[in-house]
């Protein structure tokens, strides 16, 4: 990136982490976020939790410098810092829950990246760079060489060196790294460690921004299923054959090998136990380093499947809703054919199919226009009559009319605390008052609701009380409602 005034400029605007540092608060900012999320490795938090320790930490900071300091509610100062203008926080609900949680994202986290080098090291270590670029330096060197001469050649070459150094060592010679060497290097490890999950949290920013994007295509897509699909296959294969895919999966793939999780543990108890690393004090948390890599690698893979689940999720509901057109027209033509079963029309027009040919009709064989014949209304003189005499006004009177949008805000009711609930369920709650008309409002209203389910194989029973305290039941499909989402 070039760091000209213009680029520089737009990123002191817009970046989040630039503004994090420009921000009056951030004192109070990167001290909260990073003992609550960084130090701890805390990946997602519920917001009730998070507003408690955050409470506790403007109580602590308004007794040293008054209330006037920090005036607003935890929750108030949560909210803005998840705003879409600051972007410091994330603030979402997961899956299954109702409570939103928040987590860092990755433009904060590398604003305290950037403030923890700031502080001064007990020591800068060379040595251990020095040795890592030119290990990364064979290793290119080594992996693109396609002369098989040369590479036996090199191989050779070091099992040369490995050998005189068992020599060496067998003979009593026995190198040893002193202090400063392991604190070097156990310096360089905690950086590379810190790194690694940061990374983490940008690439699932990464996935969760092509997640998005694919919601939202899925929203307002009008057009054909299949060119939907090779749209967002596509845009899927480019992330995962992309250089950042490809590490990620290379990485995962050797962090979930059993015998490489044994031995980073076995590797991690002997470091940390020699004398010079056990002078620096470290974190206990490291001990369980590998394993926070892998929670963190985790969020990545949910954040992976819950792309492919809103994706199955859109191919299911397309295959339903044609699956029941589908079933729409060939009950409808069940329906007509009963209908004409006991007396075939004669009419030969009764069903017509396409004709193989074009119809042309030209022009001068179309009707000439003809008026409309006007009513003749005759002028004649009402007479008056007895009404309750000649017709009966009690069937006026018998009329059922069932509420239809008092039902719908029951399932919307039940729905609100389940994500699913069948017919049989609501009526138990809400048993039928207006018997078989108030159930076939019900069906009614699953079959105009798109996430309704109709299961086949498990039968439910209705029933109500009808005429003379008669009690009636229907046997139906279980009918399940479905929420949205």
């Amino acid at each position: 990136m070039s760091l000209d005034y213009a680029t520089l400029d737009l990123l002191r605007r817009d970046h989040p982490a630039w503004r994090l540092l420009r921000s009056d608060h951030a004192p109070l900012v990167v001290s909260f976020l990073h003992r609550v999320f960084i130090e701890p490795n805390v990946r997602v938090m519920a917001q009730a939790d998070l507003s408690e320790a955050l409470e506790d930490e403007l109580w602590a900071l308004r007794e040293l410098h008054g209330p006037e300091a920090f005036p607003k509610s935890a929750l108030a100062y949560l909210n803005d810092w998840a705003d879409n203008d600051r972007g410091w926080l994330r603030k979402f609900y997961p899956p299954g829950l109702d409570e939103p949680h928040f987590d860092v994202t990755p433009a904060s986290e590398k604003a305290l990246t950037w403030l923890t080098s700031l502080t001064e090291r007990t020591f800068v270590g060379t040595e251990s760079r020095l040795l890592t670029l030119f290990a990364l330096l064979r290793q290119m060197s080594e992996g693109s060489e396609t002369d098989p001469a040369t590479r036996i050649a090199e191989l050779n070459k070091r099992r040369i060196e490995i050998d005189s150094e068992i020599a060496r060592i067998a003979s009593g010679d026995i190198p040893l790294l002193d202090a400063t060497a392991l604190k070097d290097r156990f310096q360089q490890f905690l950086q590379l460690a810190r790194e690694l999950l940061a990374d983490f949290r940008e690439v699932e920013h990464n996935f969760r921004t092509l997640d998005r994007r694919m919601r939202e295509r899925i929203a307002l897509w009008d057009g054909a299923k299949g060119k939907l699909l090779q749209e967002i296959m596509g845009e899927r294969d480019a992330i995962a054959d992309s250089d950042q895919g490809k590490s990620f999966r290379a990485f995962w793939d050797f962090l979930m090998s059993q015998a490489r999780q044994e031995e980073l543990s076995q590797l991690l108890d002997q470091v940390l136990t020699l004398p010079p690393i056990t002078e620096m004090l470290p974190e206990p948390r490291l001990r369980r380093v590998h394993y926070d890599w892998l929670s963190a690698g985790e969020n990545t893979q949910r954040t992976v499947a819950r792309l492919s689940q809103q994706l199955r999720r859109f191919l299911d509901d397309q295959a339903w809703l044609e699956n029941r057109r589908i079933m729409d027209i060939l009950h409808d033509i069940e329906a007509r054919t009963l209908a004409v079963r006991e007396a075939l029309p004669t009419d030969p027009a009764f069903m017509e199919l396409a004709d193989t040919a074009a119809s042309i009709e030209l022009p001068m064989e179309r009707p000439l226009y003809r008026p409309q014949v006007k009513p003749l209304i005759a002028d004649l003189e009402l007479e008056e009559g007895d009404a309750e005499a000649h017709l009966d006004t009690s069937a006026l009177y018998a009329q059922v009319a069932v509420d239809r949008a008092e039902l719908a805000r029951h399932i919307r009711q039940a729905l609100q605390a389940r994500s699913q609930i069948s017919l049989a369920e609501i009526l138990a709650d809400h048993p039928l008052r207006q018997g078989l008309t108030e159930l076939l409002a019900y069906l009614q209203l699953a079959g105009h609701l798109p996430h309704t389910v109709i299961d086949e194989d498990n039968i439910d029973t209705a029933a109500w009380e009808g005429v003379n305290g008669i009690l009636r039941r229907a046997r139906l499909p279980r009918i399940i409602f479905v929420r949205k989402g």
